[in-house]
């Protein structure tokens, strides 16, 4: 007999990215130095931790809302989904983009930093349908999941008004914007997918 699977609603914000640190430095003390160093592979990724944890923070409290919140749900290729948000207003795939002092412009279905083009949305929404495939499959129904990237200490974020096919926000407003949107899931639904969400089966 297998033993139980680990609840991933024990994960914690960045999760995945700690682990990837402590692959690339097992070190304790190497891995202090290597945040600070400008020429060290761990100096980014634990960016990208700061990023995570303070989405994390910002998504945890719609729970007094009614949402469940996941973090670092992994893929069995090794990849994870930075957060999972599940609501009344839906299913979201939350990816942490950390972009410390920078300019972040969203536009004609393209984001850029500095003026420099990034792959963030084709990313975030090849995720959101990855997700979408493995919620349904599990859950018995269709579960549509929409794909958000969360701007973190960016100097300023410009989103153009028009549609757009990726939810962009600056962390601070990630529990006003999602709260806010209109009800589309019942509470037993909600419920039923997060359950599925939480086991790490859904995600093999």
């Amino acid at each position: 007999m297998q033993p139980m699977q680990r609840d991933l609603a024990r994960n914690r914000p960045g999760d995945a990215v700690r682990r990837k640190i402590r692959e690339l430095q097992p070190n304790a003390l190497r891995r202090v130095v290597d945040r600070w160093s400008r020429d060290s592979e761990i100096r980014g990724w634990a960016d990208g931790l700061v990023g995570e944890r303070v989405t994390g923070r910002r998504l945890d409290r719609l729970r007094r809302h009614g949402w469940f919140t996941l973090h670092a749900v992994h893929w069995a290729s090794g990849a994870d989904i930075d957060h999972l948000a599940i609501g009344p207003a839906g299913v979201f795939t939350v990816n942490s983009k950390r972009h410390k002092g920078k300019v972040v412009w969203y536009g004609d279905y393209a984001i850029t930093v500095n003026g420099a083009s990034t792959r963030h949305v084709a990313a975030s929404q090849a995720e959101a349908r990855r997700a979408s495939q493995a919620l349904s499959r599990h859950c018995g129904f269709a579960v549509p999941v929409r794909p958000v990237i969360s701007v973190v200490h960016a100097a300023k974020v410009t989103v153009k008004s028009a549609p757009r096919p990726v939810l962009v926000l600056p962390a601070g407003d990630l529990k006003r914007v999602l709260s806010g949107l209109t009800p589309t899931l019942p509470h037993d639904q909600v419920v039923r997918i997060y359950e599925v969400a939480r086991n790490p089966r859904t995600w093999r």
